[in-house]
């Protein structure tokens, strides 16, 4: 059985009208460094979403990067010392890698099993599904469907952009238009990284979220703009991207701004173990620093505040 979340905006589904902006970046669990605790109390932010939970072997077997089981020892000891500061996680599915727990379950059933899983094993009740490749949508949908019905899961879609006025990739439309279908209630968190762009960086990541705003409408026509903002997220690559572009703390500035103004329901950055300046002069992404100059941690007490 899922454990209540631990403060009110994590009981409260992050795109209802009662929630406040929820700030959750991701951390890679696997790689052991930062601990969650250690950025806890370092920067004072409790929420944080887990990555990533994938099929082991091809089978439809829940594992922390199909290298660790969801009962290992140190990820839960993690866990534990971060609600002990009164923290709380979400756990996320999928990624740009693979193997996807969504098409390696060949049913709803199975993979709504293969979720409370990993839910169970750290105690949390919001799912992150990452769809960074085609993926069942309808067996996704029945399967989310199923969480929610029965546990009250808070999901996040995680999707990405096209670019910056068309917004997110057909897949991922396709896949919230199963979702209205199904009654599902989920945030939409467009990855504002990694799509061409002509102009302003920063810029270019709130057009992405402007767009992804008008494709929702599309999908929940009888909702209004404010509904739709609630259930609008936005998660960012601080420093250097894959492809090339450089989020510095300016832009992240920028997309802050718009995020303020439309009362998102939900913002993120991938990923915590890169908010540092570790290897300021790098020309390309990492996984353990953002590629620019700034102090550690500062994106993360920048978006927490």
């Amino acid at each position: 059985m899922r454990a209540a979340p631990a403060d009110r905006d994590a009981r409260t589904p992050v795109g209802s009208s009662a929630a406040t902006t929820r700030f959750a970046p991701y951390l890679d669990i696997t790689q052991g460094k930062p601990t969650l605790a250690e950025v806890a109390r370092t920067t004072g932010q409790r929420s944080f979403t887990l990555a990533f939970v994938i099929a082991t072997g091809n089978r439809c077997t829940p594992s922390w990067g199909g290298v660790f089981p969801l009962n290992d020892q140190r990820i839960l000891q993690e866990v534990r010392s971060l609600r002990a500061l009164g923290g709380d996680v979400a756990v996320s599915s999928g990624g740009a890698d693979g193997p996807y727990l969504e098409r390696v379950c060949g049913s709803a059933g199975s993979l709504a099993a293969a979720y409370g899983k990993a839910l169970d094993a750290v105690g949390s009740n919001q799912l992150d599904v990452d769809i960074e490749s085609d993926v069942p949508v309808e067996r996704l949908n029945r399967a989310v469907a199923g969480l929610q019905r029965d546990g009250g899961t808070a999901v996040r879609y995680t999707v990405r952009v096209t670019d910056s006025e068309a917004g997110i990739e057909p897949v991922a439309v396709e896949a919230l238009r199963s979702a209205a279908d199904h009654g599902v209630d989920v945030t939409v968190n467009p990855m504002v990284m990694n799509f061409p762009f002509t102009a302003d960086w920063g810029e270019a990541m709130v057009g992405a979220a402007r767009a992804t705003h008008r494709q929702m409408k599309s999908v929940w026509p009888d909702r209004s703009d404010a509904e739709l903002y609630r259930m609008l997220g936005v998660t960012a690559m601080i420093g250097r991207n894959d492809s090339g572009m450089t989020t510095t703390l300016r832009n992240a500035r920028t997309l802050l701004r718009f995020v303020r103004s439309r009362h998102l329901g939900y913002v993120g950055f991938w990923s915590v173990g890169r908010d540092n300046g570790d290897c300021p002069r790098t020309r390309r992404a990492t996984d353990g620093c953002s590629g620019i100059a700034q102090s550690r941690y500062e994106f993360t007490r920048l978006f927490r505040a």
